[in-house]
C-alpha cells in the first residue's frame, strides 16, 4: 500500500492524481445529485470554439466535456502509474508521462467513437422552421419584390422576414398571413391570406 502511495504522489503520476481527486468527486456529486452532468451535444471543431472546441479538434468531441475530461483523465494516469513503477530516472519518467498522454488521447477516442453516436445532435434552427407558420406584416403592402413581416418559431424565437406573394392579394400592415414556403435564391418567403384552419397554433 505504501508502495502504491509514493507512486501516485510521485512524477509523472502525481500531475494526473490530484486531478482525478477531482474527477472522482464531481462524478460522486453527480451520481447523488448534487451536481448536474453538462449537456454539450455532439459537435465539430468548426462548430465550438474555446476547450470544448480543442478536444473536438482532436477528435474528442459528440460526447459531454466532462465525460472526455474524465476518460483522459483516467487513462492518463492508470498508464502513468504502471509506468512509473516498472522504470526509475528522470528520462524514462518523462518518456512515460509522454506515453501516458499519447495512451489518454488514443484510449479516449477509442471510447468516444461509439459514445457519440448514442448523443444526440444539436438541431440547428433553420429558416425552414418558419414554413407553414402564421406572421404578421410589418410592410404597408406585400409584392411579388417587396414585403416584411415578423415570424415567431416554435420556440418562440422571432425574426423580421423577407415575405413576397404570387398575386395579387391586399396584405395591410399588422394583418396576419401563412408562410408556405421559403425561397434560398431569393432568401424570402412565401405568403398567402391567413386561414385560420391553417394556423397550426390554433387551439383544437
Amino acid at each position: 500500500m505504501t508502495r502504491f502511495v509514493d507512486a501516485a504522489l510521485a512524477f509523472p503520476t502525481v500531475l494526473f492524481s490530484f486531478l482525478l481527486v477531482v474527477v472522482v468527486a464531481y462524478w460522486v456529486l453527480v451520481l447523488i445529485g448534487v451536481a448536474g452532468l453538462d449537456g454539450d451535444e455532439a459537435v465539430d471543431a468548426t462548430e465550438v470554439t474555446g476547450f470544448a472546441g480543442v478536444l473536438a479538434g482532436l477528435g474528442l468531441g459528440g460526447v459531454p466535456v466532462s465525460v472526455t475530461v474524465s476518460l483522459l483523465i483516467v487513462i492518463a494516469w492508470f498508464v502513468s502509474l504502471a509506468g512509473s513503477t516498472l522504470v526509475s530516472g528522470t528520462p524514462a519518467l518523462t518518456a512515460v508521462l509522454a506515453a501516458a498522454l499519447a495512451c489518454a488521447w488514443l484510449g479516449t477516442r477509442l471510447v468516444v467513437l461509439p459514445l457519440r453516436r448514442t448523443v444526440p445532435k444539436e438541431r440547428v434552427p433553420s429558416r425552414a422552421d418558419f414554413v407553414g407558420r402564421t406572421c404578421v406584416i410589418r410592410t404597408g403592402r406585400v409584392s411579388r419584390d417587396f414585403g416584411q413581416a415578423e415570424a415567431t418559431a416554435a420556440d418562440g424565437s422571432s425574426a423580421l422576414i423577407q415575405v413576397r406573394q404570387t398575386g395579387d392579394e391586399t396584405f395591410l400592415a399588422g394583418g396576419t398571413a401563412l408562410i408556405f414556403a421559403y425561397d434560398d435564391a431569393g432568401e424570402f418567403f412565401w405568403v398567402m391570406p391567413y386561414d385560420a384552419e391553417l394556423d397550426p397554433d390554433r387551439p383544437i
